[in-house]
């Protein structure tokens, strides 16, 4: 305070006043723009390789995994009645080789020769027969993957995410300014702590813009998270040696989020380690049992030297790293008894340690990759009914739950007792309304848990109805830039674990939100990004490397190579945008022409000009 009295005299408690008005304007803004610029741009798929068929018509394959058959949702139809609805599977490695696999009842040929259980391999210019169907298959050369790479969209033409940066770095601004008006103990180590934040930010943009990526989504909404969280932190602990371990715990975050995202690249290489992730899983869970300490009720707490952290929360990466892997070949094997078991294993030990909300979101991430993967509803129904018995079984064992679930919904009729929590964090975040009371001028943050598992409270108490609801959305646009991505993936296994990712964030921020404010029962789980807790934050920049990696759009994503970074591959020039920012598709067939001769031949390869749903 005295250093803003100095720089602005008098008028600097007027302008942190002003400052809580204009901060939630601020926050819009940033979500605003993340979102705008995630709905307006092009979800445009890779195209990987053709079957051409009789008659003229070129059936595009834009997935690794491409189901083949008559049925109208698979990836290539195939309109005739000897054709399976689902005929066969086609699979392309890391090393662009293709496998293809018969899911039907009728045979399928490669070259004449039947395709046997362990599958077929099939190259360039093969012929492969569904039924009484051919159909040549036409492979993409990386070259050629490499030019048609030049004619899709770039993000970050009509929503610049340099002004985005911009808008985030003035609300680290107004946070600072707030917290040294507002919060006695707060001192240069918060401000360093936003100022280190802030230009971690700008070095990762800078670096990764240099390199040519333009889409910063998902990240942006990643550091307007982690910001809001950082405010939570200094109004909660504001000395320096917490300050310090959670600016450690940011950079450490946003590394390991570089890291993964650039190990899942060679999905190869990914895959070869499901198992490795699933045995560090179960050793994890079992440290956990044996050596954590009981904190609330439950033994999810380790302490190394000056440190505690969460085994669960590293767990969650490990699971949706292995789980999405060891469905891999699920199209071809119908078997989920590993992966059920794995589960259980998880969610078993979850409930054994009494962290019931952490096992609750493990429960609701395995139904969403088993479903995303068999598709099997009954499968569903199977998993539910056995969970349902394990919650009645817990209820009747677990005194202090089945407390928690007779507070849900009468938490002011018992106010100094079981729903003290929820009580209080309701007060707060009333007291708050639309802009809030100033960050670092709440009292939740003094209840216990109310920085971590009523932050939600907190946020609203102190910036704002209005700035809590934008890190509710942001979570929220996370999970929608994943379904939007999900159609153009370029893996299965990238998809379903950015599904199984933002899943863990999204149940993890309703139960939140939802048990703080007494609308679901209370178990005690952190908002994604925002409550205090280095385990925590770590685990939620690694969850944001599985959303990175599912987004396959032109220059989008760090953790997708592009055509020109592969081995043997053909530079690409820079597009020739027109004037809103888009290329022009005018002369598309003629600067394509030549690409389209033929392996060997003087035919046309692909039989016919683009059609427009080709692009």
């Amino acid at each position: 305070m005295d250093l803003l009295r100095l720089i602005f005299g008098e008028a600097a408690p007027w302008l942190a006043s002003l400052s809580r008005y204009i901060l939630p304007l601020v926050c819009v803004a940033i979500v605003v723009r993340c979102i705008r610029s995630m709905l307006r741009e092009r979800y445009e798929p890779e195209t990987w390789a053709y079957l051409y068929l009789p008659g003229e018509i070129m059936v595009p394959l834009r997935h690794w995994e491409c189901i083949l058959g008559r049925a109208r949702s698979v990836d290539g139809q195939l309109n005739d009645p000897s054709v399976d609805k689902l005929h066969a599977c086609l699979i392309r490695s890391a090393t662009g080789e293709w496998t293809v696999y018969n899911l039907g009842r009728g045979a399928t040929y490669v070259n004449g020769e039947e395709v046997r259980a362990g599958g077929a391999v099939i190259a360039d210019a093969d012929v492969l027969t569904l039924g009484k169907v051919s159909a040549r298959f036409v492979d993409l050369t990386e070259e050629e993957r490499a030019a048609l790479l030049k004619y899709r969209h770039a993000p970050g033409r009509r929503v610049r995410p340099g002004a985005t940066m911009l808008l985030l770095t003035v609300l680290q601004i107004l946070l600072v300014l707030q917290q040294l008006v507002y919060n006695e103990d707060a001192g240069t180590s918060v401000a360093m702590a936003f100022g280190i934040l802030c230009a971690a930010q700008w070095v990762y943009f800078c670096v990764l813009r240099a390199s040519g990526q333009t889409g910063f989504e998902p990240e942006t909404l990643g550091f307007f998270l982690t910001t809001i969280g950082l405010s939570v932190a200094a109004s909660s602990v504001p000395d320096a040696s917490s300050m310090i371990k959670q600016v450690i715990f940011i950079i450490a975050g946003i590394v390991l989020f570089l890291i993964l995202g650039l190990w899942i690249r060679d999905l190869r290489r990914t895959k070869s380690l499901n198992m490795i992730a699933a045995g560090a899983t179960v050793v994890l869970l079992a440290i956990n049992l044996i050596f954590a300490n009981v904190t609330y009720g439950a033994q999810n707490w380790l302490q190394i030297g000056g440190f505690s952290f969460q085994p669960s929360e590293f767990v969650k990466v490990l699971y949706v790293y292995a789980g999405a892997a060891t469905l891999e070949r699920l199209f071809v094997n119908k078997n989920l008894i590993f992966y059920i078991g794995f589960s259980a294993i998880c969610v078993g030990a979850m409930a054994l340690m009494g962290d019931f909300g952490a096992a609750l979101v493990f429960f609701v991430t395995f139904l969403v990759i088993s479903f995303m993967r068999s598709g099997s509803f009954a499968t569903l129904f199977l998993a539910i009914g056995g969970a349902a018995l394990a919650v009645m079984v817990v209820l009747s064992a677990r005194s202090y739950v089945l407390d928690r679930f007779q507070t849900w919904g009468h938490a002011w009729e018992d106010i100094y007792g079981n729903g003290y929590q929820q009580v209080r964090a309701m007060s707060a975040a009333a007291s708050g309304g639309l802009f809030g009371q100033g960050s670092g001028n709440g009292w939740l943050v003094d209840v216990t848990a109310g920085d971590t598992d009523m932050v939600f409270g907190v946020v609203c108490e102190e910036l704002g109805l209005i700035t809590g609801l934008c890190c509710v959305i942001s979570i929220l646009a996370l999970a929608g830039f994943v379904v939007k991505n999900a159609s153009a993936g370029r893996s299965s296994y990238f998809v379903i674990a950015a599904a199984a990712a933002v899943t863990v964030m999204m149940t993890q921020m309703a139960l939140n939100v939802f048990g703080s404010m007494d609308i679901l029962p209370f178990t005690g789980v952190t908002f994604p990004f925002v409550s205090r807790g280095g385990s925590s934050l770590l685990s939620c920049w690694m969850l944001l490397a599985f959303v990175k990696g599912c987004d396959t759009r032109a220059r989008g994503s760090f953790a997708v190579k592009r055509p020109e970074k592969f081995s043997g591959g053909a530079g690409v020039e820079e597009p020739d945008y027109g004037p809103e920012g888009y290329d022009d598709y005018g002369g598309w067939e003629e600067r394509t022409e030549d690409r389209r001769t033929r392996r060997g031949g003087g035919r046309s390869r692909r039989g016919r000009p683009y059609r427009e749903d080709d692009r």
